[in-house]
């Protein structure tokens, strides 16, 4: 996409969601809403949100990891504010929110409400700051680079024409084990070129969305090696006529998390084994990394390498133990084990020279 085409995709976003729409209830479908179980903790933070800015919100997830006092938060695509209220209520007083949207309007909108949240939740000052940018160019936000603890985005990614922009952005951005924790749409195929080009499909979540498998390729270019995927679910869009121009192709509502690290494309096995402590208030019982791993309290569980750097390697070092040097390699780790080695001779079949077993 040329810079004339690039400017006027972000001038039709900008129309869409600063002055078409009032409120989520004007939106045609139901793909920017979200579906994720909120948190007790969340939910009592969000009673003391402002009804206004809970009524701009077109979010498709939660996008709140633990751990987050103390710390500094960027949220890409921030909107009417809402999450970055929330967000500033999690990082308490010592911490940071940063707030990105290209919207002007949603800017003001959210400026507006600073002081009364500052006020509700009994800050002497506020720690949000919003400021109007492209997510595509976070090196024109004045930012310093690796200054930033968590990214966080809310069922934007997918508006961004230049996806491989925003996540070279974010890289350079984060400190080194910091975290990016986004909830976003995803296909389970690559959709149609036409639709790049229906302003409604673009502008309601659709038009840029990406192949899940493309993203991953995109991540993995910008240093982001291990992709986990927290939960997923299919979105019913109960719209007949927009069903029809996805031709058959199914929507997803996924949260993800990325770290900052240098892991390795493959679950490798260096006979390492983690154990969750129990020690974060809100997971008393259990700590979900991802929907592969879920550590019971007390309990040794086998991990691979980049989940052991994982958890010791970023702010959740203080919730495991991990029992092992990570100076023995035993291939691949067993959920990962190619289905080109033998069960039992473990000798090499025919495969693919590319590796692929398809």
């Amino acid at each position: 996409m040329n810079e004339q085409s690039f400017k006027q995709r972000i001038e039709e976003v900008q129309h869409y969601y600063g002055k078409t729409l009032s409120g989520r209830e004007e939106l045609a479908i139901n793909v920017c809403t979200a579906d994720n179980t909120t948190s007790d903790r969340i939910k009592e933070i969000l009673k003391l949100i402002h009804p206004d800015v809970q009524n701009r919100f077109y979010g498709c997830g939660t996008p709140f990891p633990p751990l987050l006092e103390g710390a500094t938060v960027l949220d890409l695509g921030c909107g009417s504010g809402r999450d970055c209220f929330i967000l500033s209520h999690l990082v308490g007083t010592k911490g940071k929110v940063i707030g990105i949207d290209a919207t002007a309007e949603q800017i003001n909108f959210a400026q507006s409400f600073v002081d009364y949240h500052r006020q509700i939740f009994n800050y002497s000052s506020t720690n949000i700051h919003f400021q109007q940018g492209y997510i595509e160019s976070l090196e024109q936000l004045n930012l310093p680079s690796e200054s930033i603890d968590v990214i966080v985005s809310n069922c934007v990614i997918n508006l961004s024409v230049s996806k491989a922009s925003v996540l070279s952005g974010m890289a350079r951005l984060l400190k080194s084990g910091g975290e990016i924790y986004f909830s976003d749409i995803f296909s389970d195929r690559r959709l149609d070129q036409s639709l790049k080009n229906d302003q409604q499909i673009v502008c309601e979540c659709i038009g840029d969305v990406l192949y899940f498998e493309d993203f991953i390729r995109l991540a993995k270019t910008a240093g982001f090696h291990d992709v986990r995927v927290i939960n997923s679910s299919l979105k019913s869009l109960n719209n007949k006529e927009i069903e029809a121009k996805l031709g058959g192709a199914k929507l997803y509502s996924m949260m993800l998390r990325l770290f900052k690290l240098d892991l390795e494309d493959r679950c490798e096995d260096y006979g390492q084994v983690a154990i969750y402590k129990g020690n974060l208030p809100d997971a008393p019982d259990q700590f979900v990394l991802d929907r592969e791993h879920i550590f019971q309290t007390g309990r040794a569980v086998p991990v691979c390498r980049n989940t052991a750097d994982i958890i010791t390697k970023s702010r959740y070092h203080i919730l495991f133990d991990l029992i092992g040097d990570g100076k023995k390699h035993y291939g691949l780790f067993n959920s990962e084990r190619p289905k080109y080695f033998d069960a039992d001779s473990r000798i090499m079949q025919t495969y693919a020279p590319n590796g692929c077993d398809c």
